[in-house]
């Protein structure tokens, strides 16, 4: 076991009025983030700044990340966990940590798809990802990479009923 500790994160399954959930494609490895050729896909998470409440870090990484503001809350999971995979690259802020403690919330996109913008940089934050699209919540765990696949799999079962 690492003795390293779990990084704070918030993920986010954003809801379509058709019941499909918000993935994008990563494009490039972050750290110990690896992307791999097929499983490139994800909802979008980040780490939750010290002192802050986990729904509003919730709410400014879907915007950092998407540019999305128009949302409603639905539901929120418990504390999960995940491990990075190994890495020996060089220095890279998310290498202080084993891998990340999540809670994930079920949000309803409530805006025009004009406002979802991945590409430009928000708060100082370089973009993650280069596509997005809606997805049914239960094929998403087969588009990540292996390390998040049990995370998305609790994911799917937990927000299923607002996948209708």
């Amino acid at each position: 076991m690492s003795d390293k500790p779990y990084r704070p994160n918030v993920g986010v399954a954003l809801f379509n009025a058709q019941g499909r959930v918000f993935i994008a494609r990563r494009f490039k490895d972050d750290g110990p983030e690896i992307v791999l050729p097929g499983l490139e896909w994800q909802m979008p998470q980040g780490g939750i700044d010290a002192n802050e409440d986990p729904r509003k870090a919730v709410f400014r990484e879907l915007w950092e990340e998407t540019g999305v503001k128009s949302a409603e809350y639905l539901a929120e999971t418990d504390w999960m966990t995940y491990e990075f995979p190994p890495y020996d690259g060089p220095p890279h802020r998310l290498a202080v940590f084993r891998g990340q403690r999540q809670k994930w919330f079920a949000l309803r996109f409530t805006g025009n798809e004009s406002e979802i913008d991945p590409l430009t940089p928000r708060n100082g934050q370089e973009p993650e990802f280069d596509q997005w699209r809606w997805e049914p919540l239960a094929n998403v765990a087969a588009l990540v990479v292996p390390f998040r696949k049990e995370i998305y799999q609790t994911v799917a079962t937990e927000f299923a009923g607002f996948a209708k």
